[in-house]
């Protein structure tokens, strides 16, 4: 399973690489005439683009496996917003690769920390949830002293593939390692290596939102790690969480696909889709809505129509939805 989960990565990052390099981007033109096209991203709600703020400001510290981003809204400035933990896949240690995601949640009124806990490909990940919450303890002061004051009450942290399973480590050790007791928790399509990350997450504060987010196509991470994650933190009530299933719809053209490069969202790309603004961004808006504002319950928990809804082809005919699921 490790080979194979690190073959696919590597193969998922070159990819990427050539995809972002050689596409000139998908456009109606390249469609066949009668088939349907995507939903686009909805003007308002979770997932919407009816933003606060229309900028972002950007700055980077430390260096290697202890670098950081801190990303903060702008234009306006606001005065305090929530704190927001990003812990990127295996090798995809430069926010280009969730750009669109994080802008998003900037934009939203929130600050971003992206660690990169990391070197290079090669780095092993024994120590890479430790590199995380070194970059986030050393971000927290920082922001302390900025524009943005952290609203430390406020506080989520969410990650795709070793990054989801950073995710819920992270979740776990927040308290001993003196970082805020994170509200709203989200890993997506996560992986935990099994000789050096924990098999039992029954120590997740009990107070945490908690969405597991799993693709049905998704051959490099699976569910294991996920079902892991979901059926041990037996501690949080089961209204505070839910197992959720993203489904593939190849009714029109390009397909909705749930594989393992779904959550990847680089601007301008195809790879910023309906599975981005009415999955992982309208799941993890809602989730933050609730844990923050109490607000928006109906888009992220319950096995609602709001949270399995993926929107519509350009014809009219309904995308397939999540599922909800009890693993």
């Amino acid at each position: 399973m490790k080979i194979r989960f690190l073959t696919g990565c590597l193969s998922m990052l070159l990819a990427l690489n050539l995809f972002v390099m050689a596409s000139p981007g998908f456009s109606e033109d390249d469609s066949p005439a009668s088939d349907p096209t995507p939903p686009l991203q909805a003007l308002d709600g979770p997932g919407g683009s009816n933003y606060s703020h229309a900028g972002v400001r950007q700055t980077g510290y430390g260096s290697g496996s202890h670098e950081f981003w801190i990303f903060e809204p702008a234009d306006p400035t606001p005065a305090s917003a929530p704190v927001i933990v990003f812990n990127h896949g295996w090798g995809a240690m430069f926010p280009v690769f969730y750009r669109a995601w994080v802008e998003h949640l900037v934009k939203r009124g929130n600050i971003v920390i992206y660690p990169r806990y990391q070197l290079t490909l090669n780095i092993g990940v024994r120590h890479a949830t430790e590199h995380a919450i070194r970059s986030v303890q050393e971000a927290i002061p920082i922001l302390q002293n900025g524009p943005v004051q952290p609203e430390l009450e406020n506080f989520a942290i969410t990650g795709h593939s070793l990054g989801g399973g950073i995710t819920a480590e992270m979740a776990v050790l927040a308290q001993e390692n003196n970082l805020p007791i994170p509200k709203a928790v989200m890993p997506v399509q996560p992986y935990l290596r099994n000789d050096t990350m924990m098999n039992d997450f029954n120590q997740m504060p009990a107070t945490v939102l908690l969405l597991v987010v799993v693709g049905e196509d998704d051959t490099i991470a699976g569910d294991s790690s996920a079902r892991t994650i979901f059926s041990t933190a037996v501690q949080i009530p089961a209204s505070q969480k839910n197992y959720v299933v993203q489904t593939t719809d190849r009714y029109g053209y390009p397909d909705l696909v749930a594989d393992h490069m779904a959550p990847l969202c680089v601007p301008d790309t195809d790879l910023v889709d309906a599975m981005d603004f009415y999955s992982t961004w309208k799941l993890f808006d809602g989730l933050t809505d609730y844990a923050f504002y109490s607000i928006n319950r109906e888009y992220c928990l319950g096995n609602t129509p709001e949270q399995r809804f993926m929107g519509f082809w350009s014809d009219g005919t309904p995308v397939k939805e999540l599922l909800v699921i009890d693993p």
